[in-house]
This record gives structure tokens, sequence and C-alpha cells, in this order.
């Protein structure tokens, strides 16, 4: 899957990048994080979530007690769109099957989805984060899905932490009840 992702020409976004982001973290996660798009620090190293935003992430997660390589991170769409701007609805569409097989393979107890982008393409939704964040939700396979912030979003609007962490309990709550 890993080598069909590094191949994939199914939409431009394949024509500028540097590399595909696959995912890193462990392959039988009980947890799958899920972002929305590589940006410019992902593209030149092929891992997602290494910039300010991974940082907050790492530390998101120590806080909770666990590690980024317990958990799978990845994004909606594995190559990076220009400019930083969000993915196209084409764009995700043409990596979905990347991301539902990595999901299959995974197998998490649940979706961790960061931000609107990942929230609204896991849920097949056009809600905004405020309004998804704080419940479980049902994603693909049947998984539980919590939404929370994105930690770039986090980085420039700090006052949303404390939500972002009642979400990480949620989830780590439900990993606990609801995961095998």
């Amino acid at each position: 899957l890993e080598t069909a992702v590094a191949r994939c020409t199914r939409c431009a976004l394949a024509e500028r990048r540097q590399h595909t982001v696959f995912g890193v973290g462990a392959r039988d996660a009980r947890w799958m994080i899920v972002g929305e798009a590589p940006g410019a620090q992902e593209d030149r190293r092929g891992e997602p979530f290494v910039g300010r935003a991974g940082t907050l992430l790492d530390a998101m997660l120590a806080a909770l007690g666990t590690r980024r390589d317990a958990v799978f991170i990845t994004n909606i769409v594995k190559c990076r769109p220009p400019g930083n701007r969000d993915p196209t609805s084409e764009e995700a569409d043409a990596c979905r099957d990347y991301l539902l097989a990595q999901i299959a393979h995974v197998d998490p107890g649940l979706i961790l989805a960061l931000g609107r982008v990942a929230a609204q393409q896991l849920l097949g939704v056009k809600t905004p984060v405020g309004k998804l964040r704080g419940r479980l939700h049902q994603g693909p396979g049947a998984r539980p899905v919590v939404v929370t912030y994105h930690p770039a979003y986090l980085l420039r609007t700090p006052a949303a932490k404390r939500q972002a962490w009642a979400d990480l309990q949620l989830a780590q709550s439900c990993v606990a009840v609801c995961a095998p």
C-alpha cells in the first residue's frame, strides 16, 4: 500500500510533491490520528506532523501518557496541496481508497480527526468542527471518531486548547471502553 501511494498519480498534487506522506507509527495502533494534508516540512521529509503543529501534537499525546510511535498518524491526502491550501474534494476522493485501506490495515479502535477537513471527509458532512467536537461519531468501518481542533489552529488560538484537551480525554476514555 505504501508503495502504491508513493507511485500514485491519481490527481495533480503528484506533479509537485517531493515525497508522498503515507503515515507513521504503530501499524497495529489502537488510535489512528488523521489530519488534512501534508505541509511544506512534511513534503520535504515524507512524514506527517513534523513542524510546530507536530511538536504540539506530540505534547498532547504525552499529556495522555502515550507517544507518537504508539499511534498511527496519517492525512486525508498524501501529497501537499500548493500554498498549504485545503485539499479539494477531488483530491480527497483520489486518496480515499488509500485512507480506507490504511484504516482497515491498522484496524484502530478509534480515529481522532484533527481539524475541519479531516472531520468532514471522514464523516461525510459539512458541519463545522465546533459543532462536531465533544462527542463520538461513527466513521469508516463503523469505527468511533472523535473530532478536535487541528494543532495548527491551537497554535493560533490557544484558548481552544482546553476544549481540545476535553476531546482527547473523550478519545482516551472511548479507547478504554470501545476498542477491542
